[in-house]
């Protein structure tokens, strides 16, 4: 799924949980505990919309073309002068 059908799918799941909040308040009544959900239902509507307007500028991004690493040696002369690491220099001791 792109992200835009994931995003109307958690809308019409939002439209579905805001029926049933209304239905349970009318049973339950306008309780502190209710208006909290009924809260929570909106601050999620309006959660989903940001995430819309932010996932509208946003593009997937491209994967990094891949570099070959060829099998064949490297020149020798490319470590001419440098140390074997934690081993030192081959025309000196360590103490």
């Amino acid at each position: 799924m792109s992200v835009s059908e994931d995003l109307t799918s958690v809308q019409r799941c939002l439209e579905d949980l805001f029926r049933s909040v209304a239905r349970l308040e009318q049973q339950v009544g306008g309780s502190l505990e209710m208006r909290r959900v009924r809260h929570d239902a909106n601050h999620l509507r309006e959660s989903v919309a940001l995430l819309r307007e932010a996932a509208q500028g946003h593009t997937v991004p491209k994967r990094p073309d891949l570099v070959t690493i060829p099998d064949d040696p490297y020149d020798q002369s490319l470590w001419r002068d440098s140390d074997d690491e934690g081993l030192g220099a081959s025309d000196r001791h360590a103490p």
